[in-house]
């Protein structure tokens, strides 16, 4: 995992857009795993802002999202398509045909996910996956309990996840109680993953992710298995980190290093996909 400490939130932001920009320049047909919620929202605006000034094509990339709300149409202003649509989506000029994102209002729940899992297999598989971290450590809407070889589904939210996301609708009884999201097994699927982490109210779960066992109980600890992870934060959710100091020193040193893995453009490189070949 290459932790990487900005001084705010503003140059978290930068850093996040430069590294996703630099994926679709590396491959321009790339297939972006996308996040919602307040932490991404300063990298969706850099990122159009690097898309129109330096025209950065982004028309033959695929977009895939983390999750959505059960029982939210797509036209509702707190469903997850309406935020990726105002925040990004527009802004780089996307057609609907190049989104995906799963559907709360499906009849059959169940087949809505294994379809989202079978359209990533057919789009090739994600080759970054932006996240976010919640306040209890999930990822997703992979709540703590969670399987970390899990695949899309239907998951019931935390009583604090509710409470979090009350601040989004007119008051908590508002918020949905479950939704459709990616598993943590789908999101170690990715070819790389990038997760933000901002304010004082995250640095208890992000130091747990990084520097604490990997566990059900904190979701997002999972990515430690993963072979290309970079975690970008602010001063204040980087806060509570034993191992500042080092983090600091190794991207100082891996400054001249690529910051994406050889097998965004040379999938045949995965460690993962030599290692599956075997069985």
């Amino acid at each position: 995992m290459f932790v990487k400490i900005e001084r705010n939130y503003d140059a978290m932001s930068l850093k996040a857009a430069q590294i996703v920009a630099e994926v679709v320049r590396a491959k321009p047909n790339a297939v972006l795993g996308l996040a919602t919620g307040s932490t991404p929202v300063g990298m969706y605006q850099a990122l159009i802002r690097i898309a129109k000034d330096e025209g950065l094509d982004f028309s033959q990339v695929t977009t895939f999202n983390l999750d959505e709300y059960e029982g939210l149409s797509a036209g509702h202003p707190q469903s997850y398509h309406a935020f990726m649509w105002e925040n990004l989506f527009e802004g780089l000029g996307l057609r609907e045909e190049q989104t995906n994102l799963l559907d709360g209002m499906a009849k059959d729940l169940a087949a809505e996910c294994s379809e989202f899992e079978e359209k990533i297999r057919d789009a090739g598989g994600i080759d970054i996956q932006v996240l976010g971290i919640g306040g209890d450590g999930h990822i997703a809407f992979n709540e703590p309990g969670s399987s970390l070889a899990g695949r899309t589904t239907v998951v019931a939210l935390h009583p604090q996840t509710i409470a979090d996301n009350a601040r989004f609708f007119d008051n908590e009884k508002e918020v949905p109680r479950r939704a459709l999201s990616m598993g943590i097994g789908t999101i170690l699927d990715a070819r790389s993953c990038l997760i933000l982490a901002g304010g004082k109210g995250k640095a208890k779960p992000w130091a747990k992710m990084i520097e604490g066992p990997m566990c059900s109980q904190v979701p997002a600890s999972a990515l430690q298995m993963h072979p290309w992870v970079i975690a970008i934060s602010d001063k204040a959710a980087a806060s509570k980190l034993s191992n500042r100091k080092y983090y600091k020193h190794v991207d100082r040193e891996r400054a001249d290093q690529p910051v994406l893995p050889p097998w965004i453009e040379q999938p045949q490189l995965d460690p993962r996909r030599q290692a599956f070949a075997k069985v």
